[in-house]
């Protein structure tokens, strides 16, 4: 399953990993995604959204 998500569609984003020795390796972050029932236009599904989109108030949740 892709790291995206459904709403703003971000995905994730690479960079070094830097050792004491300041050795440097490829590594990837990737966004916190929650699995969220969500009203989408007049019904519920279930999308995976970041936190981010969740905090903002881009996804009304449903119970």
């Amino acid at each position: 399953m892709a790291q995206v998500c459904d709403l703003c569609g971000r995905r994730p984003s690479s960079g070094n990993r830097v050792s004491h020795a300041n050795n440097k390796t490829r590594r990837r972050w990737s966004p916190n995604l929650q699995s969220v029932r969500a009203r989408i236009g007049n019904g519920v599904r279930r999308v995976r959204v970041c936190t981010r989109c969740i905090r903002s108030g881009r996804v009304t949740k449903v119970a």
